[in-house]
């Protein structure tokens, strides 16, 4: 099992059958060009891989707020579902907060859909605690 970080279109476009689980409103060259875009302004994407098969994927950035100070806030973690139970989002996870410890953030934030009762319940298995409502409108 490794992890590392997609920088490359061809690393980009690996990991995107997995994200796309979490965002199936993207095609892979969608996908692809929006995470370029997102990279230029801080975002970054890492994967597990374990057997030449990439399992779990996840954006974040790191970024100062006055709200919480320095934070590594994840945009996206998910596992592919034939792989879930078996410690790959966990190990990822882990990895996020050794990323936000050596990296000297004093928080780690993340939003989950309200739908997503196993996510949920992982996330609060981590340590993670409910702190806020997430609100958003449209813009027309």
């Amino acid at each position: 099992m490794k992890i590392a970080m997609a920088q490359t279109p061809a690393e980009l476009e690996r990991c995107f059958p997995v994200m796309g689980e979490l965002r199936p409103h993207l095609d892979a060259d969608q996908f692809v060009q929006q995470v370029q875009r997102q990279q230029e302004a801080g975002y970054r994407l890492a994967f597990l891989e374990d057997d030449g098969e990439i399992r779990s994927v996840a954006g974040y950035r790191i970024q100062e707020y006055l709200a919480w100070g320095k934070a590594l806030y994840v945009d996206d973690l998910v596992t592919a579902e034939v792989a879930r139970s078996r410690g790959y989002g966990a190990a990822l996870f882990d990895w996020l907060l050794n990323q936000a410890r050596e990296n000297g953030c004093d928080q780690l934030h993340l939003d989950s859909g309200v739908q997503r009762f196993d996510a949920h319940r992982f996330y609060l298995n981590r340590g993670l605690a409910i702190h806020a409502h997430h609100f958003a409108m449209m813009v027309e």
